[in-house]
């Protein structure tokens, strides 16, 4: 994996990678990308869109079809095509679909990444995890546009939305994925982006905008030693590897406009990151993005709230919703939120002490003493909240570099390394249970 062709979103990037172009028009139309599209760009999305789908697309022309660009990030570009209405579907054929154009793809991996990626959404998208796929070619992909919004920030907080949520990432950790089984991705993706911000720290580079303290914050970190750091506690924690999102926060995750059954109106989406990593990564990498809102329209792009990490009984009441959701998906019943049955129920569900339940002045719900299994959850979030913190400082470090999206990634990686040293301060080492969980063994 290359710093080109994973790049997470931010800001601008977070809110226009979901492909809601009603959500724009109405709430958002600044986001939109201004201007007239190319005739070269509408050739080429004419003739992706005609031969891979087929249908009422080989009756219109190139001017007859509806196109906007909803995204200009650094790695894709996305672009909304539609059927005008002159010429509805006449079989099977979508009448709208998003059409994904990659951008420049560099390195010794980056052609791996590339068909492991599309590998990825392949699979998802046949196990309904993920948008569906309608075509693959060189240089991009044809996806199912879905009519939804990506949640706000603090809707991560939800109750509601947050076990649906925790289902969904147990139904993707549960998957069997025909890639490397190792947790080497994390490692691997961290030592190319420490290596590439050293030497650009070590250039003392003066940016336009980023105060010099900034910079000099970042060059006193000793990079390395907290590395070695990071792996010595992970070590310790033993976290089961699964097959993880790795970048779940509320930019990728879509409420939809028009579902079915209950649990249908959320769906995830950008999958790049996705590898087999430790579970805890997943889990902890969530609960840090309800601390962190990227809509800030002045720099440096992003809001901070420290007090909206998630206290332990709203950490538990996601814990429960997934780990009961990942048993169920083991057994192959799938989750309650995706088969409708509200009675489905697991060996680590608490629902024998419901006698002991007492209410949570937090949560507006029943909170029940821990299982064994939720306490060894609970500290593996402890530690890889750290992970979290250390990986996305790195990626925004090596972001100020590259990335000519207005956004404060120089800020954004100082006010995460702050929260890494505050969060380190606090983990007691000695005291992380060597004892893997109950719930999920490493096998796959």
């Amino acid at each position: 994996m290359t710093e080109d062709s994973h790049t997470r979103t931010s800001n601008a990037d977070t809110i226009m990678d979901s492909p809601t172009v009603n959500f724009y028009e109405m709430y958002l139309p600044e986001l939109l990308i201004k201007g007239e599209i190319s005739c070269e760009m509408r050739d080429r999305a004419y003739r992706i869109c005609r031969d891979y789908l087929h249908g009422a697309w080989k009756l219109i022309t190139p001017r007859d079809m509806v196109i906007k660009q909803i995204s200009g990030g650094l790695s894709n570009m996305l672009y909304y095509c539609a059927l005008p209405g002159t010429h509805p579907p006449r079989a099977t054929e979508p009448s709208e679909v998003l059409l994904r154009i990659y951008g420049q793809v560099h390195g010794e991996d980056a052609l791996e990444s590339v068909l492991a990626e599309s590998v990825i959404f392949a699979l998802l998208s046949e196990r309904r995890l993920g948008p569906r796929l309608y075509g693959v070619f060189p240089g991009g992909r044809l996806e199912q546009f879905i009519p939804a919004r990506p949640l706000f920030t603090r809707e991560l907080a939800d109750p509601e939305l947050s076990s649906i949520i925790a289902s969904k990432m147990a139904n993707i950790h549960a998957l069997n994925v025909p890639i490397s089984k190792e947790p080497s991705w994390i490692w691997n993706t961290m030592g190319k982006w420490l290596i590439s911000g050293q030497e650009f720290l070590s250039k003392k580079p003066s940016i336009n905008g980023v105060e010099p303290h900034i910079i000099e914050r970042l060059q006193n970190i000793n990079f390395d030693k907290e590395m070695d750091y990071l792996k010595n506690v992970v070590s310790k924690a033993q976290s089961p590897v699964v097959f993880a999102h790795n970048d779940m926060q509320e930019g990728n995750i879509l409420m939809k406009t028009d579902t079915k059954s209950h649990g249908d109106h959320i769906s995830l989406i950008d999958f790049e990151y996705c590898s087999y990593n430790y579970r805890g990564f997943d889990l902890a990498n969530h609960f840090c993005e309800w601390m962190y809102e990227y809509k800030l329209p002045v720099y440096p792009y992003f809001t901070v709230a420290k007090e909206d990490f998630p206290a332990k009984d709203k950490q538990l009441h996601f814990i429960r919703a997934y780990l009961e959701a990942y048993e169920a998906s083991r057994r192959g019943k799938g989750s309650a939120f995706n088969s409708g049955n509200t009675e489905e129920t697991s060996s680590v569900n608490v629902a024998s002490t419901l006698s002991n339940m007492t209410v949570s002045p937090l949560v507006n719900h029943c909170v029940a003493p821990s299982h064994p299994a939720e306490d060894k959850l609970l500290q593996e979030v402890q530690v890889f909240t750290l992970a979290s913190h250390l990986f996305w400082g790195l990626w925004s470090i090596v972001q100020g570099q590259v990335s000519t999206i207005p956004f404060g990634y120089l800020d954004y990686a100082v006010t995460r390394m702050d929260h890494y040293f505050e969060d380190k301060a606090k983990l007691k080492v000695d005291h992380i249970n060597k004892r893997k969980s109950d719930a999920i063994m490493d096998e796959v």
